[in-house]
């Protein structure tokens, strides 16, 4: 009876609306009208033979893996250097923290405003540092456009990301270090013998969430170049947006969020067996 109430909540706000938009994918349903016809696989076919469907696919592979490498060495970073519990230092964990409390939104509104190429802080700050020539539009070039919203998603979620490593490198017993220490191990040898085979729980963690998050970024590519230019920033879940609410084909985008979900739970089930967070034992 006390699980009762989750359960409901669950039912109503994942599986009953999963299963609906699974009935709509074989659906020709465009949103509105009160009757639709049952197409079969086709939405399934053109989404798999559209053109954008592949370029956004294609899009967010790069969008994750740049997250994912960037935001999971950079938060690894911070934790081992700040993993003391020093004044100072937890003052740091704060303020690197703070940008994940932030919305999706004002983050994507405050840098395509430091991105803007007349007036943003970036490229003001590059001129009168006289590096003027690097200065780029650099949300408005379909080369880098993707790579320079995947610097903004890791600004915002490595100091989130930190705090897991942080409470994975403060479980590790002390009496490993002193033993590796006593033996003689550098402090290379020390983090690949020791501390990184005990984070692999840790790591997992912060590897599954930063590539659901990666593949879940609408809110920060709606804001900041609602995919374009040219489809260079389209995504997935901009890819299943636009489908329905531009052209009013809620059964295509149906489809579009199966293939999205299926995708998503075999990459995470395929990180969580390449980590073998299961293997690791204390």
């Amino acid at each position: 009876m006390f699980l009762l109430p989750g359960l409901l909540l669950y039912v109503a706000l994942f599986v009953f609306p999963t299963l609906t938009g699974l009935f709509y994918s074989f659906t020709d349903w465009d949103g509105v009208s009160p009757s639709y016809a049952f197409v079969g696989l086709d939405n399934y076919k053109d989404s798999l033979s559209s053109i954008v469907f592949r370029k956004a696919f294609g899009n967010n592979v790069e969008f994750m893996l740049t997250v994912v490498i960037a935001q999971t060495f950079i938060s690894l970073v911070l934790a081992l250097l700040l993993v003391r519990n020093t004044k100072i230092r937890i003052a740091l964990r704060a303020l690197y923290f703070l940008p994940a409390i932030l919305s999706s939104v004002s983050v994507g509104l405050i840098w395509a405003f430091m991105y803007d190429p007349s007036i943003g802080l970036i490229n003001y700050g590059l001129n009168e540092a006289g590096m003027g020539s690097i200065a780029h539009n650099w949300i408005g070039d379909p080369k880098i456009a993707i790579y320079s919203i995947a610097a903004v998603q890791v600004w915002a979620h490595a100091g989130q990301m930190m705090i897991v490593f942080i409470a994975g490198l403060q479980g590790i017993p002390a009496e490993l270090y002193e033993a590796a220490r006593m033996d003689g191990g550098s402090k290379w040898q020390v983090f690949r013998t020791v501390t990184w085979p005990l984070l692999a729980p840790s790591a997992t963690i912060v590897v599954a969430y930063t590539t659901i998050q990666s593949f879940k970024a609408f809110d920060l590519i709606f804001t900041m170049t609602d995919g374009g230019p040219n489809y260079a920033t389209e995504i997935l879940t901009t890819y299943i947006y636009h489908t329905a609410f531009g052209s009013y084909s809620f059964g295509l985008a149906s489809a579009g969020s199966m293939i999205f979900l299926v995708l998503l739970a075999l990459l995470t089930l395929l990180q969580f067996k390449a980590l073998r967070a299961d293997r690791v034992s204390y």
